[in-house]
């Protein structure tokens, strides 16, 4: 049976628009995928519906469909997103009403049982306004195995929408589980779109960028390997790196487990075929846990913030003095129940511009009472105006405080989450949970799920000599968010002449101590190391650096993007010998 071509056109609600009609009209495809939901949209998403109780699905899906849905009929190319979020069976409708008005005969299904919101005290979740469950991809398959053109989902993983195809074409059971683990790793690179194409990549310089990138395709064969490559003509490049750059992000252990298998990120082998061809070999699989996610989301309260601008000379002092003075006005009435300040010298001594010497001070307050972060917080600062530290001035006035979020996980057993397809005709189709699941010892829950610990050889002779230079010299990384945790992947260029050589020494110098040195916000964050040899890579999860999770974060990077790329641009002692040239002798 041949391999099957899937692409993505949808990385996160909000991506390129047009992505779907390019994906169709660039070349051969029997799928296209779309990946809209994450945490903070899960909350996005339960604000629209209280809004409107007919939402609670991403709408710019529609405007997708609406412009390609035709397109993609007169191809034969099948649609799954798991776009329908809170609300998946309004959107089939949606859908369906588009199709009659255009005159188009598509069997469109979807797929419920996720929302367990309306069952939140029964399974001790506690009040929420989303509680969603991960599910699989077996609803999937089967809705496409009875010729649904278009599927529609809720919260299902990530990567589900990628492998529900693979299992409706190849006709794969719950135990071909290398099979479905090969499937989840193509359809974990695939998800975030052009994050597999050369996006937010830490080797952009050597990527071609001046046309947009092209979204990833996976072509999955019959026992589970996989191509990841992309149309031709388009921006971007899919390379060995790049991969690697999508198969570490937002990772936890390299046990990545998922309701319809346990993948081992780390028996996976990657190798270049071509241009733009990187074929993903070896992916072993696991029986899935007893218990499947569940993403929470609540409303934590009220919060607002405002940016001070300090400028010149004294910054730690003028720090002081606006803190002190905002705290006794906090004093004379009531106190938010939350205050944070942070100071970001991003000042530098004699600046030759004034935003050179400008230093940021951030107060961020929380609050159940909205009145107290928006008009008593708001009041406090503003009368300070002509009344504290010298060159007072703020990015933006503070305004009236907005609802934040908190995310939690919970985790609850497979057979107590509904997994139901419903069909064009409206026939509902049970589907089972998995009959074989892990041994105690790999969960149940899968924060416990066990690691797969590697021992780095000794370091030879050539590790003594060193300069010191930023780690990013030496290595690519990507970092993300899971919950209020951070990842962080780190792994050798795929060209580095003495690639085995320099994963040797980055396996033994990168360990929790020395992370929590070079990360400082992490001086005193619970710090797990996870080694990946097959790429050559080390995954960093740094716990709690997020507190409650993206909506909630103060830190200026609540989603910890940028995290990767802090730590390479940390100086370390690296081994003259594993660094280029250049740069090894302009360290000396």
């Amino acid at each position: 049976m041949t391999a099957i071509r899937i692409g993505n056109c949808s990385g996160y609600y909000g991506d390129r628009l047009g992505a779907m009609r390019e994906m169709l009209e660039g070349g051969d495809l029997d799928y296209l995928t779309g990946d809209y939901l994450a945490e903070l949209t899960m909350l996005i998403l339960g604000r629209d519906r209280i809004r409107d109780d007919s939402l609670g699905y991403a709408r710019t899906f529609v405007r997708q469909m609406t412009d390609s849905m035709a397109l993609a009929k007169e191809l034969g190319v099948k649609i799954v997103a798991n776009a329908g979020g809170l609300n998946p069976s309004a959107l089939a409708a949606k859908l369906r009403g588009i199709a009659a008005g255009q005159g188009l005969e598509l069997t469109i299904a979807h797929v419920e049982g996720d929302d367990l919101r309306e069952r939140a005290g029964e399974l001790e979740l506690g009040p929420v306004l989303t509680a969603n469950a991960y599910l699989g991809a077996f609803g999937i398959a089967a809705a496409l195995q009875s010729g649904a053109d278009v599927v529609v989902t809720g919260r299902v993983t990530d990567a589900s929408v990628v492998v529900g195809p693979a299992i409706a074409h190849f006709g794969w059971g719950r135990d071909d589980l290398d099979r479905l683990a090969g499937a989840v790793v193509a359809g974990h690179v695939i998800e975030c779109g052009t994050q597999a194409t050369g996006g937010n990549f830490s080797g952009f310089t050597d990527v071609d960028m001046s046309i947009p990138l092209g979204f990833p395709i996976a072509e999955i064969d019959a026992d589970g390997s996989v191509v990841i490559t992309k149309h031709e003509g388009t921006g971007g490049t899919v390379t060995v790196d790049t991969v690697t750059a999508q198969l570490v992000y937002e990772i936890g252990s390299p046990l990545y487990l998922g309701p319809d298998v346990s993948t081992r990120l780390d028996s996976v082998a990657l190798s270049q075929l071509g241009p733009d061809r990187v074929a993903i070999t070896g992916a072993v699989g696991d029986p899935p846990p007893a218990t499947t996610k569940v993403c929470l989301n609540e409303i934590g309260g009220h919060r607002n913030s405002v940016e001070l601008l300090l400028t010149g000379l004294d910054i730690p002092q003028k720090a002081a003095l606006v803190q002190q003075q905002l705290e006794a006005a906090f004093a004379v009435g009531a106190r938010p129940d939350s205050v944070e300040w942070h100071l970001d010298r991003t000042d530098t001594a004699d600046p030759a511009t004034e935003a050179q010497g400008t230093a940021l001070l951030r107060c961020h307050v929380k609050s159940a009472d909205p009145d107290l972060v928006g008009r008593v917080f708001s009041d406090a600062v503003v009368q300070l105006a002509l009344a504290s530290y010298p060159g007072f001035s703020v990015s933006r006035p503070p305004a009236a405080g907005t609802p934040y979020g908190i995310y939690r996980a919970a985790y609850v057993p497979q057979s107590e989450v509904p997994h139901v397809v419903v069909h064009a005709d409206g026939r509902r189709e049970d589907v089972a949970p998995p009959t074989v699941v892990a041994s105690p010892e790999v969960g149940p829950e899968w924060p416990e799920a066990a690691t797969h610990e590697t021992t780095s050889e000794p370091l030879g002779d050539w590790a003594a000599d060193t300069v010191r230079a930023p780690l990013g010299r030496l290595v690519h990384a990507r970092s993300g968010d899971k919950g209020g945790d951070a990842n962080v992947g780190v792994w050798v260029p795929a060209d580095h002449p003495a690639r085995d050589d320099a994963y040797a020494w980055l396996v033994e110098f990168l360990d929790a101590a020395t992370v929590r040195e070079l990360l400082t916000e992490a001086a005193t964050l619970d710090v797990e190391i996870h080694p990946m040899p097959n790429l050559a890579a080390v995954n960093i999860v740094i716990h709690g650096l997020l507190g409650e999770g993206v909506a909630s974060s103060t830190r200026f990077d609540p989603q910890a993007k940028g995290v990767g790329e802090w730590l390479r641009a940390r100086d370390c002692a690296i081994p003259t010998t594993l660094l280029p040239t250049p740069i090894a002798e302009a360290s000396l």
